[in-house]
């Protein structure tokens, strides 16, 4: 399968429609720049990556980054694009069941109506809420993992935000026994609820739909755009003129600078 390489990160270059045809089962991540910044200091983040089988492009960044590398993506397929098309193409697909994890109180349960109400039929079987910290607490996970296996869905979509939402995947994927394909979706069931707006296409198609959504949520937001967004070009100038080395290779042994908090790139001697 044709990848391009993006810092750390290999995408899957694919259209759309191209995965639809191949997706049958496994694990979907979709990178973007905040990934690929956690994904320079976050170990755990990093070996629960490469246990996703598919990695789609969820940003037009990146989607224009991947050019300007001589590697260009076909596609961007966000996780707010991919969810809804994914429940489109399977609108007939009695086999396909879905259960939603994320959001607010009360918000998954809403986007599970309005969903169901779109489709026609009852493809979203079960939806869930988690209380904020919920990846600490065993004991709430496994009533989750219950709720999951008792709901008879065949596809689990999480959106608790990353890093949460690919470990608690990684973390639980073998004890969820119907689950046959994992999507990891973000902000997707705010999305779908209605509980938040997304950005006009066109602001997305440009690449500008980060600039909508800090407007949007600054208090949230404003250190995954402000802070990490320039660190990442940094990163990319690196890696154009191959001066870029994974920080998770054996390889790797130049010093660190710290950026802002965890966050860590290699200085240039």
């Amino acid at each position: 399968m044709n990848k391009v390489k993006i810092l750390n990160v290999s995408i899957d270059n694919l259209s759309q429609l191209e995965f639809f045809e191949k997706f049958k089962s496994g694990i979907v991540f979709t990178p973007n720049v905040d990934h690929l910044m956690k994904l320079q200091s976050d170990s755990e983040f990093y070996k629960t990556y490469q246990a996703a089988t598919y990695q789609l492009c969820d940003s037009k960044i990146l989607f224009f980054v991947s050019r300007l590398l001589g590697s260009p993506i076909k596609e961007k397929i966000s996780g707010s694009d991919l969810f809804p098309a994914f429940y489109e193409y399977h609108k007939t697909n009695e086999d396909v069941k879905i259960f939603l994890v994320g959001a607010r109180e009360g918000v998954a349960r809403q986007a599970q109506e309005k969903i169901n109400t779109k489709i026609g039929r009852d493809i979203i079987v079960g939806a869930h809420s988690p209380s904020f910290g919920f990846e600490k607490n065993e004991e709430e996970c496994a009533k989750i993992i219950d709720l999951i296996n008792q709901s008879g869905a065949t596809v689990l979509a999480v959106g608790v935000g990353a890093p949460k939402q690919e470990k608690f995947i990684c973390k639980y994927k073998d004890k969820l026994q119907n689950i046959k394909m994992f999507l990891a979706i973000g902000a997707t069931i705010d999305f779908e609820a209605g509980n938040i707006k997304r950005a006009p296409k066109w602001v997305s198609e440009i690449g500008l739909e980060w600039l909508y959504r800090l407007l949007a949520e600054p208090r949230r937001l404003w250190k995954r755009y402000l802070v990490h967004g320039p660190s990442f070009f940094w990163l990319i100038a690196k890696q154009k003129l191959n001066l870029y080395v994974d920080p998770f290779s054996p390889n790797y042994s130049e010093p660190y600078q710290e950026i802002s908090g965890k966050q860590m790139v290699k200085t240039i001697e």
